[in-house]
């Protein structure tokens, strides 16, 4: 139940009411404890809310009714390209597919997603282990829709269907139908899911409600005093939080997640003596900032990586020189954007904008820099623009790269225009007048934070658990050791990690007669 005033006790509360927090709770309350949920935003959900909603799972149960085949053996064999260790990686592929169980156990609807993985070429790649998010109508459970955070630029969609439009407009009907049913769709609708979870569980839920402090015992101060043994820190990322950002981040980067993500479940258990790692580390995606991209009042911006990886379109450094193959995963993009200073331009020309939207746009706006020649689009850009297209177009015509290699790889042609042969990734830029607007450096979320150990329990520097105390989501480190193995794989982390939460929640209530223990 939503509630404006909580109780003094708890057996446990969890502060953030994303995915990872709600899962958490809805894990804890399914073991017969008594959960808070505090929420500092006035709206339910915080990044997961807006964001995606796939969740990367390999060898889950969902993907296995799709026809998707995999194995433990070749998720292990995949993850083992990375820097995670082998025990890691062998916790990973048992626990992510009973975290699916438990999620669709909980009333949470997927479908598999024929995606590859994000590196096809490592052994073990797969296709189908992202799971998306079937569309989740509200209007059963009157007010709900107005307790759930609202999206920010994504339509109101499915990824499967985003997917098949191969970069068209969404269908404005359909668009205009679900906003006035007040569907959800990707992230908003697993939300909505595990909120309807958790309120049917009892869990009770605070919005409005910052935490300010935090003291062993567990005594968590959200404007009053609650104690409870044990306390979930899922309040998100880090990444607007300036300073955070500059003390850790390596480069400057442009946030496009909830903009209550200032850090404070990071500060709280650095306070509680807790270690940190991967602080370095962010989900990372190349944003467009059209001026109109706002959130929650403040600037924002949106996804670029499906403009970059259309046929008719090239990403270039300050000097007009391509730096990257632009249709590799977005997070390896984003590393590349890192390397130049975080700004680059994407380049098109009037045929592109005429079949594809950037940054939501079909027509020229005020704000993307055009010109009627390659030579006077240089002289804002940079010397080497003219060269660099003239060099592209030739390989382009013939469906080459022979720089990059962009549109060699399933992943690549994934997000390309299955109508453009023979490469989907590729078509030259020859039809004036021809744009650029700046692309940047940004972040999902950052990856980085409070160090764990398998049970989601936040250690302290000798490497012991914090008693009582469990992170998971953005606020913890991520479990995948700042690579990314496919779409979802923030989410995967942060559900994989909550669950592992809950579980271990259940375990000490079970050994205490149905209350946590203090110090457990």
């Amino acid at each position: 139940m939503l509630t404006s005033r909580p109780r003094d006790r708890y057996d446990v509360v969890v502060v953030g009411s994303g995915a990872a927090g709600l899962t958490a709770a809805v894990a804890a309350a399914d073991a017969g404890l008594s959960v808070l949920v505090l929420e500092k935003a006035a709206r339910l959900g915080g990044t997961s809310a807006v964001g995606g909603g796939v969740i990367w799972a390999p060898g889950n149960h969902v993907m296995a009714a799709a026809g998707f085949p995999d194995s433990a053996e070749s998720a292990r064999a995949y993850l083992g390209t990375g820097r995670m260790s082998a025990g890691n990686i062998a916790a990973y592929v048992a626990d992510a597919p009973a975290a699916v169980r438990f999620l669709t156990g909980a009333g949470v609807r997927m479908r598999a997603l024929a995606r590859p993985d994000y590196h096809p070429e490592w052994p073990g790649a797969a296709r189908g282990r992202g799971l998306d998010q079937e569309p989740f109508d509200p209007r059963p459970w009157p007010g709900l829709a107005e307790l759930l955070r609202p999206p920010t630029y994504f339509p109101l969609i499915t990824m499967a269907e985003r997917d098949a439009l191969a970069g068209a407009p969404a269908d404005p009907d359909l668009l205009a139908r679900r906003a006035s049913e007040g569907i959800r769709t990707m992230g908003g609708a697993l939300v909505g899911r595990l909120l309807v979870a958790a309120l049917d569980r009892g869990v009770e839920v605070a919005a409005s409600t910052p935490v300010t402090g935090l003291e062993p015992g567990w005594i968590v101060q959200a404007g009053r005093e609650i104690h409870a043994p044990a306390v979930v820190l899922a309040s998100g990322g880090f990444e607007w939080n300036p300073a955070l950002r500059d003390a850790f981040l390596p480069y400057p980067v442009t946030p496009i997640s909830a903009p209550g993500n200032t850090g404070e479940g990071l500060v709280l258990g650095l306070r509680a003596g807790a270690a940190v790692a991967e602080m370095t580390a962010v989900w990372g995606v190349p944003v467009l900032t059209p001026p109109t991209a706002r959130y929650d009042g403040q600037p924002s911006g949106r996804m670029g990586n499906v403009e970059m990886t259309l046929p008719g379109s090239i990403t270039v450094d300050p000097g007009g020189r391509r730096f990257v193959n632009e249709a590799v995963n977005y997070h390896d993009l984003n590393r590349a954007f890192g390397a130049i200073g975080s700004r680059a331009f994407l380049v098109f020309d009037r045929a592109y904008l005429d079949r594809y939207p950037v940054a939501g746009f079909t027509t020229p706006q005020d704000w993307m820099l055009q010109a009627d020649s390659l030579d006077a689009l240089a002289e804002a850009i940079g010397p080497a623009l003219v060269s660099t297209v003239e060099e592209f177009n030739a390989g382009a015509r013939r469906g080459e790269d022979p720089l990059f290699g962009r549109g060699a790889s399933p992943q690549d042609r994934h997000l390309g225009d299955p109508a453009i042969t023979p490469n989907p990734c590729l078509a030259p830029l020859e039809r004036a007048p021809f744009f650029a607007v700046p692309i940047h450096a940004g972040v999902l979320g950052t990856a980085g934070g409070l160090a764990t150990n398998g049970d989601g329990r936040v250690i302290d520097h000798d490497g012991a658990p914090i008693p009582g105390l469990y992170a998971a989501g953005n606020c913890a480190a991520t479990l995948f050791r700042d690579s990314y193995p496919g779409g979802g794989a923030t989410l995967g982390s942060a559900i994989v990690r909550a669950y592992r939460v809950g579980r271990h929640l259940g375990a000490l209530a079970r050994r205490a007669d149905g209350r946590v223990a203090s110090g457990g």
